[in-house]
């Protein structure tokens, strides 16, 4: 017996085993036979806290739905090399390569692969009149969002992350929001 892929007219759709022309054994009964189940397809193994690396394991937004690879965040070389999480699905960290305000470290991502991806980590935060050197670590919120393509694959475009506990929200915030598909 041999798995074999049955194709749609959106991608795979089920697997089948098939028994080979070689076998020893008599083939089951067409009762018996397993069928294929439409409308299904693998789910993506990515965990978060992962390396981010991009799987190519198809995943559904549901029955039906389309077929295709997790979205990262933007591309790798969106923000040079001393950038980090770019290019990655569900970042356990993400840097600018600046100065601390540009780093969202200890993420975890609540939600991932819809129209936007929520996660909470740490950053430092920097209050009115205070100096990059007076901020303090604190509890972020951060949204990627603008779900398409960056290079020709699927990735959230933009990203940004706020703090709560000091009051502000995704839209009050005072973090800018940083393209991950070109950079600054």
């Amino acid at each position: 017996m041999k798995s074999v892929r049955l194709l749609g007219s959106s991608g795979v759709v089920g697997l089948a085993l098939v028994a080979s022309a070689c076998s020893d054994s008599p083939s089951p009964p067409a009762q018996n036979r397993p069928t294929a189940t439409p409308n299904r397809a693998p789910t993506s193994t990515s965990t978060p806290g992962s390396t981010g690396a991009t799987s190519s394991t198809p995943t559904t937004a549901g029955r039906g739905g389309p077929v295709g690879p997790s979205p990262t965040l933007g591309v790798a070389s969106a923000w040079g090399a001393s950038a980090v999480g770019f290019g990655r699905v569900q970042p356990a960290e993400i840097s600018l390569g600046g100065d601390p305000t540009g780093v969202l470290a200890g993420i975890t991502w609540q939600s991932w692969g819809g129209a936007t991806a929520t996660g909470t980590g740490t950053s430092t935060y920097v209050g009115p009149n205070q100096s990059t050197a007076q901020g303090t670590p604190e509890r972020a919120t951060v949204v990627a969002s603008d779900l398409g393509t960056c290079r020709g694959g699927a990735a959230y475009q933009q990203v940004k992350w706020y703090f709560p506990d000091q009051g502000e929200t995704l839209s009050t915030g005072t973090n800018t929001t940083i393209n991950a598909c070109s950079g600054p």
